[in-house]
């Protein structure tokens, strides 16, 4: 049973790996780095840890592929931040801290 499941576990890969932002903490700008294993709808958005949302960074159809995005957040205050990405139905999230 248990290489049934193995195999099960690869018949379903995941559609998307999300990295951690580098470099972080950061000050001015940090960079989200992503691969889409297919091609997807993707969403990528900025947080507060209260949930608001800060700023929509991707909204758009992606083909496959490695992606880099550039967050230079304006006005916001030293803290730490979620960014969330959606791909198709999967979603993940991490943490950020801006220092000013």
């Amino acid at each position: 049973d248990s290489i049934a499941v193995a195999e099960d576990s690869k018949e379903m890969p995941s559609v998307l790996v999300l990295y951690n932002n580098y470099p972080n903490p950061f000050n001015s700008s940090t960079t989200i780095t992503y691969q889409l294993t297919q091609s997807v709808e993707v969403s990528l958005a900025i947080y507060n840890l209260s949930g608001q949302l800060i700023e929509k960074l991707i909204g758009e159809y992606q083909e496959a592929g490695n992606y880099n995005v550039q967050w230079n957040p304006k006005g916001l205050s030293s803290g730490i931040y979620v960014y969330k990405i959606i791909a198709g139905n999967y979603s993940e999230v991490k943490k950020c801290m801006l220092l000013r």
